[in-house]
C-alpha cells in the first residue's frame, strides 16, 4: 500500500473490476481479473472514467501482518473498501500519513484524480483536508444520503472482487453526476510539470507562476485559489508543491536508489538539494535519502497492458 494512498482485499480469491458508467447513461463497464494475492497492486481506470480516477487499486496484508505504511500527499482522494468493515473515505492530505496494516486485511479503493474529488463526493473538499472518515463518519459525511448510499451498497460483507465492481461502478455514477473541475484539471496539468519551479529565471516567483496559469485559464487567482481548494482541498501554491514532491517519489520507486539528490532536485524542479530536502522533510516525515531506503521494497505492482481478450477492459 502507498498513498500514493491506501487500502485493500481477499487473499487467493479470484476476481474482477468492472467500470462505471459512460457520459450518455450507456454501460461503460468493463473487467479484468485482479490478482488477490498478498501485496499492493494498481490497475488502470476504465477508459470511461481515466480522466477522473487515476487508477484502481487492490491490497492484501500477510497474516503476520506489515509495519504501518507512510501515505504520502498526492492530491487525490480515496474510496476505499476493507474486507469486514466497508467503505471509508481519505480526504487530501498535506503530510505523510502512517496508516495501519491489520494482518489478513483485503483493502480495495479508487483514487481521484486532483480536481475531481470535490466535484464527486458533492462537497468542497477543504472540509476533507487531512480527514479519514471511517464507515461510520461516512454514512453521514456527505451531503444528499451520498455517504449512507455507498456503505449499503459496497458493505464488509462482500466478497473482494463484488466490493471492486461495486466501488468501480458507483464512482462512474457519481462521476457522471459530478464531473472534474475543467479548470482545475488544466490547472493541475500545468504546475505538475516540471519547469513550474520556484525562484528560478524560468518562473520568476510563486505569484508569477499562479498568475500564469490563471491567466492561461481566463479566470483570476482568487478564482483559481477558489476552485482548487473546492476541487482539490487546497490551493493552487500548495498543489504545486505536492504534484512536484510526487515527481521525486516516482523517480525514488522506479530507481531504488538516489546517487546524485542536487540533479534529482534540479529535474523536479527545486532550486537546490537542500530545497528538495526541506519539502521532503515537511511532506514525507523523512529526508530524501530514508525516505528511498523506507519505499525500497514497497514499491506498488503495476500490472502490464492486458494482452488477450479474457483480460482486457471490454
Amino acid at each position: 500500500m502507498n498513498r500514493s494512498r491506501r487500502e485493500r482485499a481477499d487473499q487467493g480469491e479470484a476476481g474482477e473490476m468492472a467500470g462505471g458508467t459512460g457520459r450518455r447513461g450507456r454501460s461503460a463497464c468493463q473487467t479484468r481479473p485482479v490478482d488477490w494475492s498478498t501485496g499492493y497492486r494498481e490497475y488502470a481506470a476504465p477508459a470511461a472514467l481515466a480522466h477522473a480516477l487515476a487508477c484502481v487499486w487492490v491490497s492484501v496484508i500477510p497474516a503476520a501482518g506489515t509495519p504501518p505504511t507512510r501515505v504520502l500527499p498526492d492530491a487525490c482522494t480515496d474510496l476505499i473498501w476493507r474486507g469486514g468493515n466497508g467503505v471509508s473515505l481519505a480526504g487530501p492530505d498535506t503530510g505523510p500519513v502512517l496508516a495501519p496494516s491489520p494482518p489478513g486485511s483485503v483493502i480495495a479503493g479508487v483514487r481521484f484524480r486532483p480536481g475531481a474529488g470535490g466535484p464527486a463526493l458533492g462537497l468542497p473538499l477543504s472540509a476533507l483536508r487531512d480527514q479519514h472518515l471511517d464507515p461510520a463518519g461516512l454514512r453521514t459525511g456527505l451531503p444528499g444520503g451520498r455517504g449512507a448510499d455507498l456503505s449499503r451498497r459496497v458493505h464488509g460483507g462482500l466478497p473482494p472482487g463484488e466490493a471492486v465492481h461495486r466501488l468501480v461502478r458507483l464512482a462512474g455514477e457519481m462521476v457522471a453526476a459530478g464531473p472534474p473541475d475543467p479548470l482545475v484539471t488544466a490547472a493541475a496539468r500545468q504546475l505538475g510539470r516540471s519547469g513550474a519551479r520556484e525562484g528560478t529565471a524560468f518562473q520568476g516567483s510563486t505569484g508569477v507562476q499562479i498568475s500564469s496559469v490563471a491567466r492561461d485559464l481566463g479566470i483570476s487567482e482568487r478564482q483559481l485559489h477558489r476552485r482548487c481548494v473546492a476541487a482539490v482541498g487546497y490551493g493552487p501554491v500548495l498543489l504545486r508543491r505536492v504534484l512536484r514532491f510526487r515527481r521525486v517519489v516516482s523517480r525514488i520507486d522506479a530507481d531504488g536508489a538516489l546517487d546524485d539528490l542536487a540533479s534529482l532536485a534540479a529535474a523536479a524542479g527545486y532550486a537546490d538539494q537542500a530545497h528538495l530536502t526541506r519539502e521532503s522533510r515537511e511532506l514525507a516525515g523523512l529526508p530524501p535519502a530514508a525516505l528511498a531506503r523506507e519505499r525500497r521494497g514497497r514499491i506498488p505492482a503495476v500490472p502490464p497492458p492486458p494482452t488477450s481478450e479474457e483480460s482486457r477492459w471490454s
